[in-house]
């Protein structure tokens, strides 16, 4: 009786160490949908969360809005570079530091501010960590 029971607490103990090990990988980008009430009615919030500081602040410094383009000029890049970074992620091996895909849906209108935030996220990894993504893509620092 007493080995049945040290299977159990054993197996237990496995488990809560896999949950937590799963919990803990790192994500580099996400799109987050969350409900969000209006006085009108309701709606669909979204936000695109990075997990990197550095890129926070470089974000503020470059989203200059004389700079901006139209929503369908990143919403065209974005979905590019989502198909070159989930294709990445999915044929990673050692080479690609980063593990999540992109939940971006080409037929979802996120708004202008998650299209543009996203596209710098993909300028960012490109243009200051130096990790290429899609070959050809622009540059922030076109005028």
């Amino acid at each position: 009786m007493k080995l049945h029971k040290m299977k159990q607490v054993l197996f237990v103990i496995v488990m809560v160490i896999f949950a937590v090990a799963c919990n803990t990988q790192k994500s580099a980008v996400s799109v987050q949908k969350s409900d969000v009430e209006t006085s009108a009615k309701d709606s669909i919030e979204y936000d695109v969360e990075t997990f990197d500081q550095k890129f926070d602040m470089w974000y503020e410094y470059f989203k200059k809005p004389a700079m901006y383009r139209s929503q369908q000029y990143y919403e065209s890049w974005n979905q590019q570079y989502v198909t070159a970074w989930n294709a990445k992620c999915a044929h990673s091996g050692k080479n690609w530091p980063f593990e999540p895909v992109v939940g971006y849906n080409p037929n979802e209108d996120y708004g202008f501010e998650l299209n543009h935030k996203l596209f710098y996220y993909f300028m960012y990894v490109e243009n200051v960590l130096k990790i290429k993504i899609l070959p050809g893509g622009p540059t922030i620092y076109d005028p």
